[in-house]
């Protein structure tokens, strides 16, 4: 069974091409950087290597004129992502580690699907809705700073220049470990059976190794299929999770991670009924809630205090946020054991 591969973590992205959707694709051509003649590499390199640079300073006027014309007339966004990338990458050493010329100049004149398969192993790129024409994919990164990032440009062919089209952003590191680490440990806690830590691992894993959601790689391939052979099944998912604490029934209707506090926490939330949330007011009560929340989750799941630092539970209704706490994992493994059982919603 293949089940929803969630994405974790984020800093920011912005595109003005659609790149999912589920129609028929238009096969076109693709050439990676070692086919490429040796002036057209350097000539996209070149462009590529300004506009990281621009990115890298900040300079939004040039980057707003380097763009397309439709995301040129909706910059606000892209320009708000990049003036918070960039106290994170100015003083960065900046590399183009691979670089993707993407032919679509046989696609329908109205924006049609179109899917492209590079090099070998096959790496490919699925795009929803893309305008005939000739596109370039760059994907970079930003190390030697404490929290190094990919980067990925779509580049689009506009009277012999290269226009930006697309921007991606996403860290290499989570919590100090990168994605190779991460499906690592993976594959550890599946061997031994624990099925949270080892999918919540493989999402971060995915996460980090991916640049890009629209990309697909054999090794990304069998990191998924890792993933879905261990998916739990109760795990929160379309439907919430109900967690069952001392006869109390409480709703969990997401479960992630999160380094807010620096180190990798589990991520916990839950949908308190109009009785508990009452008792948020008090904070006693509250506090008595999210610690059985948390006491049941690692008493049902023990790997979870080798895998995480702590435990945030967040209770909510709707988008609003009525009580949070974090507690490291010492602290909840102190607490008296409840009695817990879980099991997925009727609705699953």
């Amino acid at each position: 069974m293949s089940h929803k591969f969630v994405k974790v973590t984020a800093i920011a992205a912005c595109i003005v091409l659609c790149l999912a959707c589920a129609r028929a694709a238009f096969g076109a051509a693709c050439t990676t950087q070692a086919q490429m003649p040796a002036a057209e590499r350097d000539a996209l390199a070149s462009s590529a290597h300004s506009l990281l640079a621009e990115v890298q300073s900040g300079n939004m006027q040039a980057l707003q004129q380097g763009a397309i014309s439709s995301l040129a007339a909706n910059f606000s966004s892209l320009a708000g992502s990049i003036e918070n990338l960039k106290p994170q990458i100015q003083t960065a050493t900046m590399t183009v580690d691979n670089l993707y010329l993407l032919d679509a100049s046989d696609n329908p004149a109205t924006p049609a699907a179109a899917d492209f398969y590079c090099g070998s192993p096959v790496v490919s790129l699925h795009f929803g809705s893309l305008p005939r024409g000739t596109y370039a994919l760059v994907i970079a990164h930003a190390t030697g700073v404490k929290n190094p990032q990919q980067i990925s440009l779509i580049l689009a062919q506009s009277n012999g220049r290269w226009l930006l089209g697309g921007f991606f952003v996403k860290p290499m590191l989570t919590a100090g470990h990168d994605g190779i680490w991460f499906w690592q440990n993976a594959s550890n806690y599946a061997r031994t059976k624990d099925e949270w830590s080892a999918w919540l691992y493989y999402q971060t894993a995915s996460d980090l190794l991916n640049p890009l959601n629209f990309l697909s790689s054999p090794n990304l391939q069998v990191l998924r299929q890792e993933a879905d052979m261990i998916w739990p099944a109760t795990f929160p998912d379309q439907h919430p999770m109900v967690l069952t604490v001392r006869g109390v029934n409480y709703n969990v209707n997401a479960v992630g991670t999160t380094t807010a506090f620096g180190a990798l926490d589990l991520d916990v939330r839950y949908a308190p009924n109009a009785e508990e949330a009452a008792q948020l007011s008090n904070p006693p009560m509250a506090r008595q809630q999210v610690t059985a929340i948390m006491s049941a989750l690692v008493e049902l799941h023990p790997g979870l205090k080798q895998a995480f630092h702590g435990i945030w539970v967040h209770a909510q209704q709707g988008s609003a946020s009525l009580f949070a706490l974090e507690l490291p994992m010492q602290e909840i493994a102190s607490a008296p054991p409840p009695q817990a059982a879980e099991a997925a919603s009727a609705g699953r």
